[in-house]
Order: structure tokens, then C-alpha cells, then sequence
């Protein structure tokens, strides 16, 4: 089964040191999952750093989740790489670049991941899934414009 692929690029007028530390601090992933979700921290360090290891709890579409997630790669203040090694993905790798301009930061993501069942997942992508991380990206990008922003095009 194929592999699906979601890209993001926003730019923050904040500098890069900030915003990495934003995205360090793991208690920030809950300010940032839209509250449908109910996400929870069950366990894990307060700011995440190499090997860290998570523990979430969450709801999608009422049914319980949990999830572990695993830094596979820590570069402050310019990478890191977390996956998913327990949860309702078949895989699920987010990779976070921050890239100073302007005077801000581009806040580069590229998520690559894969639902379980074969074609009765590719259907519950089809019909469901890629719409709703597709709004949990938009609620990230306005929740970043207000608690990090202003999100923003570079001047230039």
C-alpha cells in the first residue's frame, strides 16, 4: 500500500530559537491538536530531546486511541524527526525543519504516513482521513499564528 504524503510551510515573525523551543516543549502538542481530539500526554520528558519517548492518549471519532512516539532525530534548532512506534497508523513519520528568512522562521513539515487494513484503509482515507488531518493542519496554522505568530507571508 502506498505511502501518503502531507507538506506544510508557514513562516512565524519569530526567531528560529524560539520557535524550535515552542515545538520542544511537549505540553505545546496539545495546544496544537484541535480539542475534538482530546488529546493527552500520558507520559514522556516536558520538552522532548533525542531518543524522547511519549506517550498520548486521544479520541478520534469517539473511540480511544493510544499512541507512542519516538524522536528519531534531534538537530535544535534546525530538525526533528518523530515517529509513531504504537497507534493507529501502519506508519506515520513527521519531519519538522525550522529555516530562518526574513528576519522569522519557515516552519517546514513533511508527514509521511500509511493506514492499516489495505483498501478498507485507502477507503477510510479517501472518505474521512486526508479531510481530517488536512483540518488538523488548519487548526495548527491558525493555533501557531496565536500562540507563536504572527503567522505571515516574509517581507522581501
Amino acid at each position: 500500500m502506498a505511502d501518503y504524503i502531507l507538506e506544510s510551510r508557514v513562516w512565524l515573525a519569530r526567531a528560529r530559537t524560539e520557535v524550535f523551543a515552542f515545538f520542544a516543549t511537549t505540553e505545546n502538542l496539545v495546544l496544537l491538536t484541535p480539542p475534538s481530539f482530546r488529546l493527552e500526554i500520558v507520559a514522556g520528558p516536558r520538552a522532548l530531546s533525542t531518543s524522547a519517548v511519549l506517550d498520548l492518549r486521544l479520541s478520534w471519532l469517539g473511540v480511544p486511541v493510544r499512541w507512542r512516539a519516538f524522536i528519531r532525530e534531534w538537530d535544535p534548532p534546525y530538525r526533528f524527526v518523530d515517529v509513531q512506534v504504537r497507534g493507529p497508523y501502519a506508519r506515520w513519520e513527521h519531519r519538522h525543519r525550522f529555516l530562518e528568512e526574513h528576519g522569522g522562521t519557515w516552519v517546514e513539515d513533511r508527514v509521511t504516513y500509511r493506514l492499516p487494513l489495505g483498501p478498507l484503509g485507502r477507503a477510510a482515507h479517501a472518505l474521512l482521513v486526508r479531510r481530517q488531518i488536512a483540518g488538523m493542519w488548519r487548526y495548527r496554522t491558525a493555533r501557531l499564528g496565536e500562540l507563536v505568530g504572527p503567522v505571515s507571508s516574509p517581507a522581501g
